[in-house]
C-alpha cells in the first residue's frame, strides 16, 4: 500500500499553527508527518487539533533548553515501537533524533545541527555528522529498511543552492560537509527527491532576508533519505513550496509500505 511521508522543519510548531498549519495538514494529508525544530514541550501544543485530523499517534521529543530544537512524529498508523534519541547525551539533550518502527520499516525524524552561528557549533556539527553516520550504520544491522526524514542543514550539490560560488565557504555548503554527504550516499542511501527530479531551482529553505523566497534564492537542505533496499518502492517525491508556515517548506515522499 502506498504511504505518504512528509518532512517539515516548522521553525516553531506554535508559530506554524498560528499561520495555518492545520488547514495545510488537512489538505496535504500525509500518513506520517516528521517535524523538526518544534521549539516546544508537548504540553504547550494543542494536541487535539492534530488528533481531530486522525493523527492519533504522536510523539514529541523536546530539547532540554526551552524553545529550542526538538523533533516530532505524527502518524495515522500505529507504530510497533518508538525510540527517543540516539544514546549520545550531547545530541539527545538537543532532541535531534526520533524513530518510529512500522513493521520492517523505520521512519526517523532528524534535525541536524546548524553551524552558521560560529566555529564552536560548526565543530559540533562535524562531530555530529560522523557520529550520526556511525549511528545509522549500526542501526541498519538491526533495522535494515530506514527512512531518515529531516533537516540535514547541508546542500549536497551545486544544483541544491541558488548561488554555489558565493556560498562556497558558507556553513551548509562547505566542502567538508558536502564530502560527508557523498560518503553518506556511498554508504547505501538514496536521495528520494533526486531519484525523481533532476531539475535545478528546487529548494526547501529561504533566508528571511532580502525577499529571498519571492525570488526563489533558496537552499535544498531538507531530505527524505532512504536505504537502497527501499529504492524500488519509491513512488513519488515533491517539494511543497506553497506551504508558508516557516522559512522551510515541506518535502513529500510517497512509498510502497
Amino acid at each position: 500500500m502506498k504511504k505518504k511521508i512528509i518532512t517539515y522543519n516548522v521553525n516553531g510548531v506554535r508559530a506554524a499553527l498560528n499561520k495555518g498549519l492545520i488547514q495545510w495538514l488537512k489538505a496535504a494529508n500525509p500518513d506520517v508527518l516528521c517535524l523538526q525544530e518544534i521549539k516546544a514541550e508537548k504540553e504547550q501544543v494543542d494536541i487535539a487539533v492534530f488528533e481531530e485530523l486522525g493523527y492519533k499517534y504522536h510523539y514529541w521529543y523536546s530539547a532540554q533548553k526551552k524553545g529550542y530544537s526538538g523533533v516530532a512524529i505524527l502518524s495515522k498508523i500505529k507504530p510497533d515501537n518508538v525510540v527517543y534519541g540516539c544514546g549520545i547525551k550531547a545530541y539527545d539533550d538537543e532532541a535531534r533524533i526520533l524513530r518510529a518502527d512500522f513493521g520492517d520499516i523505520s521512519v526517523i525524524s532528524a534535525y541536524h545541527p546548524s553551524g552558521s552561528s560560529g566555529d564552536e557549533r560548526q565543530a559540533f556539527k562535524m562531530k555530529w555528522l560522523d557520529d550520526f553516520l556511525n549511528y545509522v550504520t549500526k542501526l541498519q544491522k538491526e533495522r535494515p529498511k530506514l527512512i531518515i526524514s529531516g533537516d540535514y542543514n547541508i546542500c549536497h550539490k551545486a544544483i541544491d543552492i541558488h548561488n554555489p560560488k558565493s556560498n562556497a565557504n558558507t556553513s551548509g555548503f562547505l566542502p567538508e560537509e558536502r564530502e560527508w554527504f557523498d560518503k553518506f550516499v556511498e554508504a547505501g542511501w538514496v536521495d528520494s527527491f533526486r531519484h525523481f527530479n533532476q531539475e535545478p531551482h528546487q529548494y526547501s529553505w529561504w533566508s528571511y532576508r532580502a525577499g529571498s523566497r519571492g525570488k526563489n534564492l533558496g537552499w535544498r537542505i531538507d531530505y527524505n533519505m532512504v536505504t537502497k533496499n527501499l529504492q524500488s518502492q519509491l513512488k513519488r517525491s515533491a517539494i511543497l513550496p506553497d506551504a508558508l508556515h516557516s522559512d522551510h517548506c515541506p518535502v513529500l515522499l510517497e512509498i510502497e509500505f
